[in-house]
């Protein structure tokens, strides 16, 4: 009885928040899917067959729960070329082949790889599918036919202007119209998805005013147009070609479009390997029935969230449902225009170019890798633009991190006359000729200061700066050897190179220091303050120099933007998770990040809010907690008889005020139960709900409550996750990633979601 609940629970959950879901789905799904087996040159039947087998066996079999699979804009560009060179039955033998490839990616665990392509190349050849599909579907938009390459079409369309069809015109103008002005409709209306309500209008203008227009022919149902694939008889390096190009394009976008998926919900995550699995077995079938390659759509998969599904079967379903329109309702299909489906394409493509990811990639400084490949995608074929775009990153790549910073100057601090070079990056044999240069500019006669601040150095660089300075001082001239890096040259001849982070500056653990008990540095240091003596050393020997210079705006005053109240566990660092800097936090620290309360008032805690708020003005009042905190789990081992603190203890005393925590963790706070489905344990789902609970307190207090309700300031709460070393923003309903941009959709992946929804 007590196993037959769940299965009756998940199955209420199907039919309520699943089947809507699947027919909101279908609907997003199945003018899509037309316009995209158009557009690739394929059998219009070719989209609904890939449709619904990405439906049904990718939602299935595979491991993104929330993701939705069918032909993709994506692929239209490399389909439309293999049609054009292999024809239509071998295509789809490639297909299969590259659905092979796809579930020998996955079941040898190697799927995260697909995911280490640099961000501006994918939203590059993105933009050139985009750039692509447009040029291709304006002709046909205007009553023509699209040409075999994008400078063809490009040609091609000063004629095309000069003899419009204007009935095929008028249709696809329509469709262009409606999908751009669909977002500003009242939200009643656009509960209907925008390219159905598009391809509808069209087609039933072009009925009711019989318009002489083409429209979508069909060699028979569903049935009929299932075919098997078939080999090619020569050519054979074209083909595993491209079975390789689909395989990664389709892998790469399924990956892509799984991760920005789970962005958008909380429920069970992406198992990636077996998403590969899945998409590869999607399209093994898919080809072998005479389908369009599938991979995960975004489109669709956005639709699915937003529609409150909350399993596969909601993907399973929508294949379900177009399977039944292309069975019964094909009549319905040949009344579309070919102009309607390409003023869909032309606006699917057109909103494949970002100008978010144009600026993106100036401010990042990766314009010309975005511009080289889309004009590569667009002007060649996909697979050797996304090459050349990522031969061209990995390059820009080598050359930031191989890029040494190098100057000499006279000095303004040191003794008259003296130089200073100052050398910051990773100085290699590489940086060599350039570091010659510069160091010949320094006058023979002047003494210097030569700056280090490096996380590599080489022999051969070590070698050549230990000549130099050499040289100088047999001239007679004092050179002083500064070393603010972690890599140092004496350690360069003596094994082979390696990068030195070192991590966050001054941050060395004292247990990861061995300090021997005759050190005569040390000798006179008792031995309980010999960690900390020595941290102090350290830090003035090479940290001092770069704080003061973080210090001088705020040596007279402080103007902190946030009171962040946290716990004293001495494994949270409020400014290095926050990366804030001295004057920046107003911080408060007690054990369990605790506000008080009634019965335990923290007069501390008060005295410390009145002054933040009203003395030096913080915008922001942030209370922190974290994993594996000493004092949920005491809180809780009370709760469960196994404290190990007498009664009446300051401590107990102290950890009473988080009783309401515990209480509502036991009547299932909202942020615990999201804690529970992220795998937190009962210790970090208390501390989850105390940060929620002191978030709530805070917001009654007389002083941060009343500033909160002026808009003077906002109460947040925060949660520090030690293993991941992630911090997530806590709410009365949940717990999510902390960021700008994280509580919407996630970087890469978000962008991707939020810019191909």
């Amino acid at each position: 009885m007590d196993t037959a609940r769940p299965t009756r629970d998940r199955w209420r959950d199907v039919v309520k928040y699943d089947v809507p879901a699947s027919l909101v789905v279908f609907l997003v799904a199945l003018p899509l899917s037309l316009g995209i087996a158009v557009a690739s040159g394929a059998p219009v039947m070719a989209g609904l067959i890939a449709a619904v087998i990405g439906g049904v066996v990718a939602g299935a079999i595979g491991g993104s729960p929330l993701q939705v699979s069918g032909p993709a804009a994506g692929l239209t560009v490399v389909v439309a070329e293999l049609v054009a060179n292999f024809g239509w039955k071998v295509t789809c033998a490639i297909t299969v082949g590259a659905g092979l490839l796809q579930i020998l990616f996955g079941a040898s665990r190697i799927a995260t790889a697909a995911l280490g392509i640099a961000p501006v190349v994918v939203h590059a050849m993105l933009a050139g599918i985009g750039i692509t599909i447009a040029l291709q579907q304006i002709h046909v938009l205007l009553g023509g036919t699209s040409q075999s390459s994008a400078l063809a079409n490009i040609t091609e369309l000063p004629q095309r202007l000069g003899d419009i069809s204007w009935s095929d015109a008028a249709i696809g103008v329509i469709v262009i119209v409606v999908m751009l002005g669909w977002k500003y409709l009242p939200a009643g209306v656009r509960k209907i998805p925008g390219p159905l309500a598009a391809i509808a209008l069209a087609t039933v203008v072009a009925a009711a005013a019989g318009l002489d227009v083409e429209r979508v022919r069909l060699d028979g149902n569903f049935f009929d147009s299932i075919s098997l694939p078939q080999l090619p008889q020569g050519d054979w390096s074209g083909f595993v070609l491209g079975v390789l190009t689909v395989a990664l394009i389709a892998s790469v976008e399924s990956l892509l479009s799984a991760v920005a998926v789970d962005k958008m919900h909380d429920g069970p995550r992406s198992r990636f390997n077996r998403e590969l699995i899945g998409q590869g077995s999607a399209n093994m079938v898919s080809g072998a029935l005479g389908g369009l390659p599938v991979t995960g759509v975004i489109v669709r998969s956005t639709a699915n969230v937003a529609a409150g599904a909350r399993s596969q079967w909601s993907a399973v379903l929508h294949g379900v449902w177009i399977f039944v329109f292309a069975v019964f309702l094909t009549a319905l299909v040949e009344q579309i225009p070919l102009a309607a489906l390409a003023g869909l394409l032309v606006v699917i493509g057109m909103q494949l170019v970002k100008l978010a990811h144009m600026k993106t990639a100036l401010r990042t400084g990766d314009l010309w890798v975005y511009g080289v490949t889309v004009v590569s995608v667009v002007f060649l074929n996909l697979l050797e633009g996304v090459a050349i775009g990522l031969a061209l990153a990995v390059a820009l790549v080598l050359w930031r991190v191989i890029r040494v910073e190098i100057s000499a100057q006279p000095s303004t601090t040191g003794a008259p006359g003296e130089w200073l070079i100052a050398i910051r990056g990773s100085l290699s044999f590489l940086s060599i000729p350039r570091l010659n240069s510069t160091l010949g500019k320094v006058p023979d006669d002047v003494g210097a200061t030569l700056e280090l601040d490096v996380d590599f150095v080489d022999h051969a660089a070590s070698e050549m700066i230990s000549d130099w300075v050499r040289a100088r001082e047999a001239a007679g001239n004092e050179v002083t050897v500064v070393e603010r890096g972690r890599a140092r040259l004496e350690h360069a001849p003596l094994a082979p190179p390696r990068r030195h982070t070192g991590g966050i500056v001054g941050l060395t653990p004292w247990r990861s220091q061995r300090i021997p008990v005759d050190d005569e540095a040390v000798a006179d240091v008792p031995a309980p303050l010999r960690s900390i003596m020595a941290g102090v050393t350290d830090y003035h020997r090479d940290h001092a120099d770069v704080l003061r210079g973080h210090l001088e705006d705020v040596v007279d005053y402080q103007q902190p933007d946030a009171f962040f109240l946290t716990c004293a566990d001495s494994r949270i660092m409020p400014n290095i998770i926050t990366s804030s800097g001295p004057g920046d936090l107003f911080t408060v620290r007690n054990v369990g990040n605790l506000v008080g309360g009634p019965d335990g008032a923290a007069e501390s805690i008060e005295a410390a809010l009145d002054f933040a708020i009203n003395e030096v003005g913080v915008t922001a009042v942030v209370v922190c907690g974290h994993s594996s905190c000493g004092a949920m789990r005491a809180l809780l081992d009370e709760d469960r008889g196994r404290s190990k603190s007498t009664s009446g203890s300051p401590i107990r005393s102290w950890l009473s005020q988080a009783e309401p925590s515990r209480a509502a963790l036991e009547l299932g706070h909202p942020a615990g139960r999201s804690a529970a489905r992220m795998g937190f344990n009962d210790v970090d789902q208390l501390a989850v709900v105390n940060v929620a609970k002191q978030v709530e307190m805070l917001s009654r207090d007389r002083l941060a409550g009343r500033a909160a309700a002026e808009a003077r300031l906002r109460i947040i709460g925060l949660y520090f996750d030690i293993r991941s070393a992630q911090v997530y923003e806590v709410t009365q309903t949940g717990i999510h990633l902390a960021g700008v941009g994280h509580h919407v959709s996630g970087m890469l992946e978000r962008e991707f979601a939020a810019d191909n929804s």
